[in-house]
């Protein structure tokens, strides 16, 4: 008697809908597969998913229900693919919610070309989802031609050009829509305020009294993107002038503004208001950060500090109370401009293409060689409270600039200094110089030249050799030093539109080398 494999009659019910995944900063294609099939109720999520994934069992239960659909009673799996690609966040509600009614046949379209994201209320309602811009990045990048988001993320997903966006308020709407009951236009960005210029920051330089070679060192900082540490007494207004920096940087351009939006994006921290980010960023984290608030990182990847200010400006104030071990891991990303996180899962880079600002006090009391005040710290407190800034940090820093204690009378003058805009202008002549220089590279400024872009841009008249030559005897630097001097050299020259570097744009940038610290 031979055995028959008895044949099966049910119909498979199985649905494919496609959403994406951020892996970093960049976006991964998942394939949503839903199955139901009869048996006892259940719903189960497979293909790594994390908490807030397998949360989402609930908030596509109770979705579905108030939208005026019914929760199939049988017994639903959901697979997300590829499995070995770890899923994080709620923007798979969506795509799970579409697959379920797909499978029920609750809904029928065609869906291969459409990729959906978005997380829901328990209403139905669409939220506002976290890395929408990477992900429709990816989507557009992969030839699909329509990404459904939720209405508040429309404007933040149209910044990809040729990207089909449709906006949806609610599953409600979007069962409509596919049904074909209801028309949904294709979002369309607004250009009359994309265009709009970014407003300067508050600070302006035309308000900070005095100081005006520590005005001039920031205006040759930002010119070239060069990074710089000012010491002073406290109140002699170092914060004052880093929070300036941003209102004499140059705006950014198309391709910076996508680059630090992305990063926004993903962070969760992209105002519901600023779909692109036009303003240089501004980061001051406090001294007690860890290392992975400041350079990124978690069981799972996230940007820190130094990425959030890609593009812009990283103050550290109060440089010397940040933990030593702190310090020492900005000296990657201030050499490669980017933070590589390695996990047990695998590795993720971060960009970190950002100015570092340093403000410090020279002793623990603040008034060590203040001519006004006598310093209260021992010699040897001193000493230690300098030492905490490792050479290697500080051959990573082109500009050290003394802030000195402002006298009464520049303080009590009712005239005000040169205003921002005007620096300003200097700055991104100086920069639009550079860009044409370094046309066809990846470079856009002096501080990101490598010592082979050095020895072509860099060229020093004979005059002025041999005041470099003086100043690497007797101030011993280091050849890193020394590229730095020479990049700092090219942009005080392309401040003064010289071709050539001569021995004033050397003196002045041999100056801002440091003399006393550590």
């Amino acid at each position: 008697m031979t055995l028959g494999v008895p044949r099966c009659n049910i119909k498979a019910m199985l649905a494919k809908v496609l959403s994406c995944a951020v892996v970093g900063l960049d976006g991964a294609i998942v394939e949503v597969e839903v199955d139901i099939s009869p048996g006892l109720p259940s719903f189960t999520v497979v293909g790594l998913p994390d908490a807030a994934v397998q949360e989402a069992r609930e908030r596509v239960r109770a979705a579905i229900r108030n939208s005026g659909c019914s929760f199939p009673m049988k017994r639903v799996v959901v697979n997300l693919a590829p499995a070995n690609l770890k899923k994080a966040g709620p923007a798979y509600d969506l795509p799970i919610a579409i697959g379920i009614l797909l499978s029920s046949e609750q809904v029928s379209a065609d869906v291969s070309q459409t990729a959906f994201i978005g997380e829901l209320s328990l209403d139905g309602s669409l939220r506002h989802t976290t890395g929408v811009l990477p992900m429709v990045a990816l989507v557009h990048q992969e030839g699909l031609s329509t990404v459904i988001v939720p209405e508040a993320d429309a404007a933040e997903a149209s910044l990809i050009e040729g990207a089909t966006i449709i906006p949806i308020s609610s599953l409600a709407q979007l069962v409509a829509y596919l049904r074909g009951e209801v028309p949904v236009p294709e979002y369309q960005a607004d250009e009359t305020g994309e265009q709009a210029p970014p407003a300067l920051s508050a600070t302006d330089l035309a308000y900070i009294k005095g100081q005006e070679h520590a005005k001039r060192a920031i205006e040759v900082a930002a010119a070239g993107a060069h990074n710089v540490i000012m010491c002073g007494p406290p109140g002699s207004g170092k914060t004052l002038l880093a929070r300036a920096m941003t209102s004499i940087l140059p705006p950014m351009a198309a391709d910076e503004s996508l680059e630090v939006t992305k990063i926004y994006s993903v962070s969760g921290l992209l105002p519901s208001d600023t779909p692109l980010m036009r303003q240089r960023p501004f980061r001051s984290p406090h001294y007690t950060i860890s290392n992975v608030g400041l350079v990124g990182g978690g069981h799972w990847p996230r940007p820190g500090e130094i990425s959030l200010s890609h593009r812009g400006v990283l103050f550290l104030d109060e440089l010397p109370e940040f933990g030593h071990a702190v310090l020492e891991v900005l000296r990657q990303p201030l050499e490669e401009r980017r933070i590589t996180i390695s996990r047990a899962q695998g590795s993720v880079t971060f960009p970190a293409n950002f100015m570092l600002v340093g403000a410090m006090n020279p002793c623990p009391c603040g008034y060590y060689g203040d001519p006004f005040r006598q310093c209260s710290c021992p010699p040897g407190v001193v000493s230690r409270y300098q030492r905490r800034i490792s050479g290697p940090f500080i051959d990573r820093v082109d500009i050290f600039v003394e802030v000195p204690h402002v006298d009464y009378e520049k303080l009590s003058d009712d005239r005000l200094g040169e205003p921002s805009e005007r620096a300003q202008a200097r700055v991104r002549a100086a920069r639009s110089r550079q860009r044409e220089r370094f046309r066809g590279t990846k470079l856009t400024c002096n501080a990101e030249m490598t010592p082979s872009e050095v020895r072509d841009f860099c060229q020093v008249e004979e005059s002025a050799q041999s005041l470099l030559k003086a100043a690497m005897k007797q101030l011993y630097l280091s050849a890193r030093a020394f590229h730095r001097i020479l990049k700092l050299a090219r942009t005080i020259a392309d401040l003064e539109s010289a071709d050539v570097i001569k021995a004033n744009h050397l003196a002045e940038a041999i100056q801002y080398r440091p003399r006393t610290l550590v």
